[in-house]
């Protein structure tokens, strides 16, 4: 859906403090809006849909702390990255000759 937003406007916010259980997301995100809606209809008891905005396409969610979290990866070294390249391009000849 085209909003008229660039994506610098198209912004995710995530607040909550350490007293209150629930978390509040607003987010333009497809990928996000879409996981926390599915997430919202099989657990209607830990997280909800509260607003959307046709016009933005941005959506607000309410989740119960512990059931959202971020994950931080490290970088992967230099050697790890040669062996995820090695291993694509045996694999990829590999597929190709199938």
């Amino acid at each position: 859906m085209r909003t008229g937003l660039t994506k610098q406007e198209k912004t995710t916010d995530i607040w909550f403090d350490e007293k209150n259980p629930i978390i509040h997301i607003r987010t333009h995100n497809t990928d996000l809006k879409n996981r926390l809606t599915a997430y919202a209809v099989a657990h209607p008891d830990q997280c909800r849909q509260t607003d959307a905005d046709p016009d933005t396409d941005c959506m607000e969610f309410e989740i119960r702390k512990g059931r959202f979290s971020f994950r931080l990866t490290a970088p992967y070294s230099e050697e790890r990255r040669e062996a995820a390249r090695r291993y694509a391009r045996e694999n990829n000849a590999a597929d190709r000759l199938k």
